[in-house]
């Protein structure tokens, strides 16, 4: 899902941001939308994970109590 979503948004860099014709007019999501959009679906993906990177802890050693 993240390659397709990757592979999107330089697709959508790439290419005209607004297209008019005979049929009727186009326009896409801007660029910085569609950057903070991937940001907020990856930050969903590594919540997921099990392992989270940092994670803190409280250690009280025995015998001080």
């Amino acid at each position: 899902m993240a390659d397709e979503l990757e592979a999107k948004l330089r697709e959508n860099a790439a290419g005209p941001a607004k297209v008019s014709g005979d049929a009727g007019s186009v326009e896409q999501h801007s660029l910085a939308d569609q950057i903070a959009a991937d940001r907020y679906l990856a930050s969903k993906d590594a919540a997921k994970k099990p392992s989270r990177g940092l994670r803190l802890n409280r250690f009280i050693p025995s015998g001080t109590a």
